[in-house]
């Protein structure tokens, strides 16, 4: 059997199709990603810092715990990520008035200006991976059925 007629063939086969979707969708997700690190950059971010000001902006108020859960990153990480965005003025920390050991983070105005400015420009990008993914649904889903 030829080998253009053995690749047609498995293309058919559900496993594949399911293959080639994720692959799909990860492509696009890594475009998407890729686009917010840059536009992070110009807003004066890390694409990290640009995640955790997005959380607790989200939010109006995060105390570590749920921040952690959010990102899907481990306490000293998170920890580390808001010491530094504390010292570069983004973010600050209040005693919670349900429990004193518990800290509740919140942008400063700094953090919330450079934070707006990257969402703003990312908008589009946005509005273009939804987009994606429903014309991937389309696409795989007729290819399945």
């Amino acid at each position: 059997m030829a080998a253009s007629t053995m690749t047609t063939r498995r293309r058919h086969l559900p496993l594949d199709v399911e293959l080639e979707r994720a692959a799909a969708y990860r492509t696009e997700l890594r475009r998407f990603l890729r686009r917010t690190d840059a536009v992070a950059a110009q807003a004066g971010l890390t694409s990290q810092r640009y995640d955790l000001l997005l959380m607790i902006r989200s939010a109006g108020e995060l105390p570590l715990t749920d921040l952690c859960e959010r990102l899907h990153l481990r306490q000293t990480a998170v920890t580390e990520l808001v010491r530094r965005s504390e010292e570069a003025g983004l973010v600050r920390r209040r005693p919670s008035t349900r429990d004193g050991r518990v800290s509740l983070l919140r942008l400063t105005a700094e953090g919330e200006r450079r934070l707006m400015r990257a969402f703003a420009m990312l908008r589009t990008d946005r509005k273009a991976l939804s987009a994606a993914f429903r014309e991937l649904d389309r696409l795989f889903s007729a290819a399945s059925g």
